[in-house]
């Protein structure tokens, strides 16, 4: 059985998601599609609108076969960290092709870019290290490394925006699965209708997740976004909001994240990962004056800091992530496995002897520091979804089961 993996957050599954898995399928001749997906907190360092096992289900349902987990500290990393994990695992999982969306749809174009770069070899790397201290965005320093290298090696070379979030993940899949020395072929497909940040706009069946989260969160109606999302989406959506104090953000977070801030102070804050430069010591003061999320952020948020940026501080706080444990996780060492239809099943079956990890469908019976880190993160979350005084969905890793979908 052949299977092609994606790199997924699912935050939620959309139109546009589904076009990608069929076009991935089918572009690659798969029998089955993995899924890695992030868990409860993702990579902008926000936690997910639903929980990691609805938006497995959602997946399962709309034609995706197997859904990994990627854990914690991969998933809620910068961008090489997050591509290393994520094709680490669908590496691990014997893929024979990943896909990915990008803004031509063109992959030659990120082939000779890692080509150029290797070529620069330090200077490029260099570049990029001087290029973040003077405090610009890793995506526009990675973006003015890689076209001071083309101009250096090839002057007429057409240039890849490595802006473009799509790109700049594509990018870095591509080059952790050459550092990785995978056999995986990469593949890609044009990112359709609407961009990454763009709002969702009545009348087109494509809308990015983040639009259709911000027409939700303004409209508090499913109806607002059912244009948007497939029949199956809507139904876990709405089983969602029927069961849960509210949908993942970090307006709703807050109160406990202030606590925790409040609790903490500076000196303990600045163990956390990702924290630097000082700026536990406004993070605190922030939290003192500000009782709700927006003005807490307009006062941390700066040109060195950027909101995506905080975020993932945030979220390091929220879950007790310090710089200690990051040390302690460095690779991925097992497949998380949240769900799988029978074709999936069939996969595993076939193929988990000759996987390059251990596949984890019970968590009491592995025992990881990573594991542990995606245990506790889901108790957090799930503290943050029920205001801090609902306890019912507490250590739901070790109760649930991996999903089947018939």
């Amino acid at each position: 059985m052949k299977a092609t993996g994606v790199v997924v957050e699912y935050n939620p599954f959309h139109n546009g998601h589904l076009h990608h898995v069929m076009e991935a399928r089918k572009q690659t001749h798969a029998d089955v599609i993995i899924a890695v997906m992030s868990g409860n907190f993702l990579q902008r360092g926000e936690p997910a609108f639903v929980d990691k096992w609805t938006r497995a289900k959602m997946a399962l349902e709309n034609q995706v076969d197997i859904v990994f987990e990627l854990p914690y500290a991969f998933a809620t990393a910068h961008a090489p960290e997050f591509a290393r994990g994520a094709i680490t695992i669908l590496d691990a999982a014997q893929c024979d092709a990943y896909c990915f969306g990008s803004e031509d749809g063109n992959i030659e174009p990120f082939e000779r870019a890692l080509d150029l770069i290797q070529q620069a070899g330090q200077d490029y790397e260099q570049t990029v290290k001087d290029t973040v201290q003077q405090g610009v965005s890793y995506p526009r320093a990675l973006n003015e490394a890689y076209r001071k290298t083309v101009r250096a090696f090839a002057p007429d070379e057409p240039i890849v925006d490595l802006t473009k979030p799509n790109n700049i993940l594509g990018f870095q899949y591509m080059e952790a699965a050459r550092k990785l020395g995978s056999s995986m072929n990469a593949v890609t497909i044009p990112r359709i209708v609407a961009g990454y940040y763009d709002d969702a706009i009545e009348g087109n069946p494509i809308a990015s997740a983040t639009g259709i989260r911000k027409s939700f969160f303004e409209m508090e109606a499913l109806d607002a976004v059912s244009g948007f999302i497939p029949e199956p989406t809507r139904n876990g959506l709405s089983e969602w909001q029927t069961n849960h104090q509210a949908f993942g953000a970090w307006s709703s977070f807050y109160p406990l994240l202030r606590v925790i801030i409040l609790r903490e102070g500076p000196e303990r804050l600045s163990q956390i990962a990702d924290i630097t430069e000082g700026i536990e010591n406004l993070l605190y003061r922030a939290a003192v004056a500000h009782g709700e999320f927006e003005p807490f952020m307009n006062e941390v948020k700066s040109k060195r800091y950027t909101w995506t940026r905080i975020q993932r501080m945030l979220t390091h706080i929220f879950t007790g992530f310090t710089y200690g444990r990051r040390k302690e996780i460095q690779t991925p060492t097992y497949l998380r496995l949240l769900g799988m239809t029978q074709e999936g099943q069939l996969y595993l079956n076939r193929h988990k002897k000759k996987m390059k990890l251990p596949i984890v469908s019970k968590v009491a019976s592995f025992s990881d520091p990573s594991l542990a880190l995606d245990c506790k993160a889901s108790d957090m979350y799930a503290l943050g979804i029920g205001g801090g005084t609902d306890h019912s969905e507490l250590g739901m890793d070790f109760k649930r089961h991996p999903i089947i979908i018939q």
